[in-house]
């Protein structure tokens, strides 16, 4: 068995360095691989809101908390809303469409209505990923086989603090779910989310655990926590700026070939803030007012800030 590129103590390690060797260093890695100058644009949807069977603490769709976060349950939506939502995101520059549905995993008879989502998705000619939960045997490659290009499931945070945020369901799961997505042939979408109360140690152990997937993801969401009132982490300690900019550079050095993405939490980031994380090395951005259940920044607002940095779509 041979041992892991990265690992705790190394991550941790850059984490340390002073802020501006920090950033040059990522920028090196940036550059031998990516246009430093190029963002790409996802953009997300909830295809089916509410009413989830897991304790996911950031999460306010747990079935268990419906009153506390005033999230109504939905059903999957309708073919052609998607179509919609789709064919929108796209005239506004979009190139992935990635959609949501708030399950532990999905049943049969739902996952046949979502892959013809995916089909309506190719046919545009965007990009299509989905985030659906644990996938049962099977799943994964009839997914494939219907053209999807990315499937999303997040480690969440490091295996050390896993238990601390989500009790009804092991990391290990997910990473069985993660597995199977890449034997079946799609590219993984996996990250983290920061801020929610871990120490520095828990980052940098969750961004090596993602460096050591074989590959690494090739899509990686670095989300900040958005403190949902209703949550358990309504109340989580503010993360210091510069420290989630640490984190964007970190994942940059280890995973140098994967797109970095800035997630949730962007719509509450100062401009400036932004255009650190993009010189850390962010090259992907979620496009659209709306993630699954949390306000993102507005198209206008990311195109004012693009055109001040000098930034194009990827």
């Amino acid at each position: 068995m041979t041992s892991p590129h990265w690992t705790a103590d190394a991550t941790e390690a850059l984490f340390e360095l002073p802020f501006n060797d920090l950033i040059f260093r990522a920028q090196e890695v940036h550059r031998q691989r990516f246009d430093a100058n190029t963002v790409q644009r996802s953009a997300l949807l909830s295809i089916k809101t509410g009413g989830c069977s897991e304790d996911c603490g950031y999460c306010s769709q747990a079935a268990r908390r419906d009153q506390q976060t005033g999230i109504e349950r939905g059903k999957l939506l309708e073919l052609d809303e998607v179509k919609v939502a789709a064919q929108a995101a796209k005239d506004k520059g979009a190139t992935r469409f990635c959609m949501g549905a708030a399950w532990r995993g999905p049943k049969e008879g739902d996952l046949d209505k979502v892959i013809e989502m995916v089909r309506v998705v190719k046919d545009l000619g965007m990009e299509a990923c989905l985030t659906l939960g644990l996938l049962d045997a099977g799943q994964a490659e009839k997914l494939a086989a219907a053209g999807l290009d990315y499937y999303n499931h997040n480690l969440d945070t490091s295996a050390e603090f896993y238990g601390q945020v989500i009790t009804t369901h092991s990391q290990a799961a997910r990473m069985n779910t993660l597995m199977s997505v890449r034997a079946a042939g799609m590219k993984i979408c996996c990250g983290g989310i920061i801020g929610m109360g871990e120490t520095r140690r828990v980052r940098a152990a969750l961004i090596a655990q993602l460096a050591n997937l074989n590959p690494a993801p090739e899509s990686v969401p670095i989300n900040h926590l958005v403190a949902i009132p209703g949550t358990p982490m309504e109340n989580a300690p503010p993360l210091d700026p510069f420290e989630f900019v640490r984190t964007i550079a970190a994942a940059r050095i280890t995973m140098p070939t994967s797109w970095v993405r800035l997630s949730a939490g962007r719509m509450q980031m100062s401009d400036e803030l932004q255009a650190l994380c993009f010189l850390a090395g962010a090259n992907s951005i979620f496009y659209g007012t709306q993630l699954l259940t949390t306000e993102n920044a507005e198209a206008a607002r990311d195109e004012a800030l693009f055109s001040r940095l000098g930034l194009k779509a990827a």
